[in-house]
């Protein structure tokens, strides 16, 4: 591969056909930077099985397929995929690589870049290329407060921001070929050891298209059920923020935020959340955002397309009642046309 390519990589699951998570998001990212870059695309592919990989890439113009299938990266290890990474790097030196910033990834792209003597950007929005080869990168600053705009020379890892804009796919184009590339990871030693895993429920937070959350607004671990019933009733997943988590109203995989789950749904309902940056961060991207807050000044108002001011203990009873009033008209057919 030559050096000004750019390398898509991917692995894990939790994405649209059984691809891996924002796949499909990152390797449009990638297209419209080597499309600037003047550059070929090719996608490293961490997996069992490269084919639903390969119906998917030629719509993004990638060049070929870099499969690498080892034992050693079946389950995440950080140790042994900083390892894996940078034997691919030194093997093919892209231009740039550019990753979804998933929580894994965030152990691995900055360790990586130490490695292989790279420049690294975390939380990026969009890549330009500038005149002379160089690259311009706007990142997420801040707790998503504000916008860095850093200058790139030379080879760099780029981590893309869940909450980065949402583009389309380039267009059908022929498909690229899968090549095996084999790795030496026999013997890399582990670092840090799993004792035990939380149990988490499944579909996760992160897929979830409707989201109710709760902060403090509402008063006491008591008054979370409102907010589970209403997410239920909508079809979707009740989230908190890290306020109640810490003090044990909510489960950890419940929290949206900085330190929490980035989501992006259809609609994200925020009730008794006042809007610090580092809980927006985690909806920032959802579709709609209803706020419910007894404050009219409160900070979650400015990211919200509707605001109800109010008391959430009173609010989400009411938008409980008409919904279920809702859904039960439906099952009686009526107000149909």
């Amino acid at each position: 591969m030559a050096a000004n390519a750019v390398a898509v990589c991917s692995w894990g699951a939790g994405g649209a056909g059984g691809l891996p998570a924002a796949a499909e998001e990152v390797l449009t990212f990638a297209a419209e930077l080597a499309s600037g870059l003047g550059a070929e695309r090719r996608w490293l592919f961490i997996g069992q099985d490269p084919q639903r990989a390969a119906e998917v890439a030629g719509r993004f113009g990638v060049a070929g397929i870099d499969w690498v299938a080892e034992p050693e990266l079946d389950e995440f290890r950080p140790d042994v995929y900083v390892e894996a990474l940078r034997q691919y790097w030194e093997l093919r030196r892209p231009r740039a690589m550019v990753v979804s910033q998933t929580f894994d990834a965030r152990l691995v792209v900055p360790r990586l870049a130490g490695r292989v003597g790279c420049g690294v950007v975390m939380n990026c929005l969009e890549a330009r290329a500038q005149a002379g080869g160089g690259l311009e990168v706007v990142a997420s600053a801040y707790g998503g407060d504000t916008r860095a705009v850093y200058e790139c020379h030379g080879p760099v890892l780029l981590a893309i921001a869940p909450n980065a804009p949402r583009r389309s796919a380039a267009g059908a184009l022929s498909r690229p070929a899968v090549e095996r590339v084999k790795l030496r990871l026999g013997g890399v030693p582990e670092r840090a050891a799993v004792i035990g895993r939380s149990s988490m429920p499944v579909p996760r937070l992160e897929d979830a298209e409707v989201i109710v959350a709760g902060g403090r607004g509402l008063g006491s671990p008591e008054n979370y059920k409102l907010v589970e019933e209403l997410a239920a009733a909508l079809g979707g997943m009740a989230g908190a923020s890290r306020p109640i988590v810490d003090e044990g109203w909510a489960p950890p995989w419940r929290q949206v935020g900085l330190t929490g789950k980035i989501t992006k749904p259809a609609l994200y309902i925020a009730a008794g959340i006042s809007g610090a940056s580092q809980h927006m961060v985690g909806c920032a991207a959802a579709k709609t955002i209803v706020a419910i807050n007894r404050d009219p000044d409160a900070a979650v108002f400015r990211y919200a397309r509707y605001g109800i001011v109010g008391d959430c203990l009173e609010v989400l009873p009411a938008l409980l009642r008409a919904v279920r009033n809702r859904s039960g008209a439906g099952e009686r057919g009526e107000g149909s046309g």
